[in-house]
């Protein structure tokens, strides 16, 4: 990307962030001004409302809180385990608020669940900002379900103690915030927007939807706090902060649910949120139960054993399922470009990825360039179909003896010329005794073809042993594994001066192959692009 489209890319983020800042500050504005003017602090009390608005926005959160300790637990990570714990606090102690709607479920309201919101709401913020500045240490499963369990039975403790009529939880409630919680105001409001900064430099940096969207959430919730503090009951600066918690807990939960969509997964739907340590392990873990799926799948074993060890292990079901989904498409993917690159190649650059990088090594090879003599003539008043049935009736028994039986890499396929390299990929102490079998191979059944089909043309081969290069040319968007050197040349200008059938090879390749060989010497030969002619012999055959 230019520096130009960098900068307004760049331009671009900060205008969204500075618009998105202005939304989240119009509740303030408007509670501002209807706390400044009493006249357009609207009242409206209706009991059964508030008790269905409060309680549904209570149980979808609880719902969401679950879900998210439960993603949290199956991955052991602190920052999103702390996250569900301030979801709990917020939602259990507005659902308490809930139980006090007078005439509903009690015949008054109550002190105890009157003051329930901004109780939860202050749990909850310093449970948010915990969650930000955790470090990469993830939490012990114990240690989870102790911190969850505390915070259920302080919830329970507390709707106990306000029916019970215990200390500051009797009585019935007062008109306003209690003084102390109007204090514990302004310390929740600071670890909320400390919290939801936290949240948008982590969105910067992953773009994903839900640190935004928790972000977000968190500064609406300072908000609802102001609210709390300083609203009037059942006006409209009161019922801002139940429908700001709405919409903070909504904005989670379609965050959640397009990252679901996204990753088909609901433990890999918070992976925006994840610790980099957590991240790390569960890349490793995916990164090895893919491999197992994916050397079954090309080994055309059954999976079930496999998969029935990934769920025995803690791994979810419906990531069971895209792990299976993923290993199987991968595998397909596998199959179609081992195809192109050798498979071979294919496994080594599975295991050593480091060999996809440009540049190369030398080494000695030994070089087979083989092409069919009359190839021209013969595609020439004939169609493309029958040309191509020609070449592939060829290659069909030809390639898995070179590439399968005898180990050779396949370099190239140029028409009806194949360039074959042996010691390239693998380690060959014999490559040229490798590449004499494969060339006698090749001549053999291609006589086979050739016999049936008097018309066609048939192969010359030439071989050549030295030094060459091996490695990878191009670009980082197309690059090709290559074999780059004299070696490479000198075998296909021997190619070229061969007849048709007869397989010719170097005085390097001769001297390599020893007393096994039988050849018929036809001296020193006059390659094309040579100064010096090149000694040549025929091979016959070998012991």
């Amino acid at each position: 990307m230019s520096a130009g489209a960098n900068q307004l890319a760049y331009v671009s983020t900060r205008g969204r962030a500075a618009l998105t800042f202005l939304l989240l500050l119009v509740p303030v504005g408007g509670l501002l001004l209807v706390l400044a003017v009493p006249a357009l602090d609207l009242r409206w009390e209706h009991h059964p409302a508030h008790f269905w608005l409060v309680l549904s926005v209570a149980v979808v959160n609880v719902v969401l809180a679950v879900i998210t300790s439960g993603a949290a637990t199956a991955r052991g990570d602190a920052r999103l385990f702390l996250v569900s714990l301030a979801l709990i606090a917020s939602a259990g102690f507005l659902g308490l608020h809930a139980l006090a709607t007078p005439g509903v479920l009690l015949a008054g309201p109550n002190q105890g669940f009157n003051i329930a919101t901004p109780v939860g709401l202050l749990l909850a913020a310093g449970l948010a900002a915990a969650s930000a500045t955790v470090s990469e240490r993830q939490l012990s499963d114990r240690a989870m379900r102790w911190m969850r369990g505390a915070l259920v039975v302080l919830i329970v403790a507390w709707a106990a103690g306000s029916v019970g009529g215990l200390g500051v939880l009797s009585g019935p409630p007062s008109t306003e915030t209690p003084t102390a919680l109007r204090l514990m105001a302004p310390v929740a409001i600071a670890l909320y927007l400390f919290a939801g900064w936290c949240y948008f430099a982590l969105y910067r940096t992953r773009r994903r939807t839900l640190p935004l969207a928790i972000a977000a959430a968190f500064v609406l919730l300072a908000e609802a706090m102001l609210a709390v503090a300083f609203g009037r009951n059942w006006q409209l600066s009161w019922w801002e902060w139940h429908l700001l918690m709405a919409v903070a807990f909504g904005a989670i939960l379609v965050a959640a649910r397009v990252e679901f969509r996204r990753t088909g997964s609901l433990t890999a739907a918070f992976g925006g949120l994840y610790l980099e340590s957590t991240l790390a392990r569960v890349d490793a873990r995916y990164s090895a139960a893919l491999g197992e799926l994916v050397a079954a799948i090309r080994a055309d074993e059954p999976l079930a054993p496999v998969l029935a060890r990934l769920r025995a292990d803690g791994v979810a079901a419906d990531e069971v399922a895209v792990l299976e989904r993923s290993a199987r498409e991968l595998a397909r993917v596998d199959s179609l470009l081992s195809a192109y690159v050798g498979p071979r190649l294919a496994e080594r650059l599975r295991q050593q990825p480091a060999m996809a990088r440009l540049g190369g090594r030398e080494t000695e090879v030994s070089v087979l360039f083989a092409d069919l003599a009359g190839f021209t003539t013969f595609s020439q008043n004939r169609p493309a179909a029958e040309v191509i049935e020609m070449l592939n009736s060829y290659w069909e028994p030809i390639v898995p003896v070179v590439a399968g039986r005898e180990g050779g890499w396949i370099e190239r396929f140029a028409g009806d010329a194949i360039m074959v390299v042996f010691n390239a990929v693998d380690d060959q102490p014999d490559h040229p005794a490798r590449a004499a079998r494969a060339a006698l191979a090749m001549r053999k059944a291609a006589a086979a073809i050739a016999a049936a089909h008097p018309d066609w043309p048939t192969f010359r081969i030439g071989i050549h042993t030295g030094r060459a290069v091996i490695g990878n040319v191009g670009a980082d968007d197309q690059r090709s594994f290559a074999a780059i050197g004299d070696t490479t040349n000198v075998a296909a200008r021997l190619q070229a001066a061969a007849t048709p059938g007869q397989v010719l090879i170097s005085q390097a390749t001769y001297a390599e192959l020893g007393n096994d060989v039988h050849t018929e010497a036809l001296g020193p030969l006059a390659l094309k692009g040579r100064a010096e002619p090149v000694p040549a012999y025929q091979l016959t055959a070998l012991e």
